[in-house]
């Protein structure tokens, strides 16, 4: 049995201290065993010895395969909200969703930043997308994806109906490793001035960046940061995570992989969740669940929501 690589790391070597010293005590007790008069005890000893052993073992297995997991998870996401049906309403409604993740990663302790923002005229976000850091944040957020609805009276409704808007929603994982190569050949980079906050400078010099990847016609731009160069390095990796979860589908489609019943892929076009101002209820379809107090989720407050959908997904891998 190789257990080097339980000595060499750190998270399992005092384990693995632990194994050896089990290995040597064994080692003395065969010795016993020659004494007719200590054989019984001995090999006792010996049994007991060789099962705090397989402890040991099954322990620190569970831990390079933790790690292992770990490595594997994504280090941050890619976020992207764009106005879908409803006109002014929507636009309004993108930006609402957009703050409302920001809210909550500040109370997880999550990095948030603005990778891109467009406008709309009259205010909200016709699309822009956002980059989150921080370790559990993709678990967090991967199953917002898709089209959210809201319903409610607009504030310029002067007869009182009702309206409904939606927004979209999209994921991207970004990994330390990218298996997907990009020829440089097959980028387009396009620099232009920077636009809203961030000072006179920005809109004095070319950096922001978007960079087209002319295979698949994929486009990605970047606006936030001062340098062409880190807008540069930000629009690349959003690329990569996008070149990377379309291979992912494409594979998926090739082995007739099928949707998850309840949770759902992250279809950007499913409609996943319904907030009812007029009734105070927030809906999620996929799981035929509803919470109140709109105006506290809308702040941030979406802890209930994603641990029920952790549950459903726990519970829908166990049957």
């Amino acid at each position: 049995m190789d257990l080097e690589k339980f000595r060499s790391d750190t998270r399992t070597a005092h384990l693995a201290a632990l194994f050896d010293d089990c290995e040597r005590s064994i080692v003395a007790a065969e010795v016993l065993k020659s004494d007719p008069s200590m054989k019984e005890l001995a090999e006792e000893e010996i049994r007991s010895f060789r099962a705090q052993q397989e402890e040991l073992l099954t322990h620190m297995q569970a831990i390079i395969v933790a790690r292992q997991v770990e490595e594997a998870s994504p280090r941050a996401l890619v976020l992207e909200v764009r106005a879908g049906a409803g006109g002014e309403e929507a636009a309004l409604f993108a930006e609402e969703l957009a703050q409302m993740y920001q809210y909550f990663s500040e109370q997880r302790g999550y990095r948030f930043e603005v990778v891109d923002e467009s406008r709309a005229e009259m205010g909200g976000y016709k699309e822009a997308s956002f980059e989150i850091h921080g370790k559990g944040a993709y678990e967090d957020f991967k199953y917002e994806m898709g089209v959210h609805r809201i319903q409610r009276v607009p504030a310029t409704e002067k007869q009182g109906r009702v309206h409904t808007s939606t927004a979209s929603v999209a994921i991207l994982p970004l990994f330390e490793r990218n298996d997907v190569e990009i020829k440089p050949e097959d980028i387009e980079i396009d620099f232009s001035r920077s636009g809203g906050a961030g000072g006179q400078n920005v809109n004095k010099v070319e950096t922001a960046v978007r960079l087209t990847h002319k295979p698949t016609g994929i486009a990605v731009r970047s606006t936030s940061e001062r340098s062409q160069q880190k807008n540069r390095d930000k629009a690349y990796s959003i690329l990569l995570a996008k070149l990377n979860q379309a291979q992912i589908e494409r594979e998926d489609q090739a082995f007739g992989a099928e949707r998850r019943t309840q949770i759902g892929t992250g279809d950007r076009s499913e409609k996943i969740r319904t907030y009812n101002v007029l009734q105070d209820r927030v809906t999620d379809h996929r799981i035929k669940e509803s919470w109140h107090n709109i105006e506290k989720i809308f702040a941030g407050d979406l802890g209930a929501i994603i641990s029920a959908l952790h549950e459903a997904e726990q519970t829908e891998e166990k049957d």
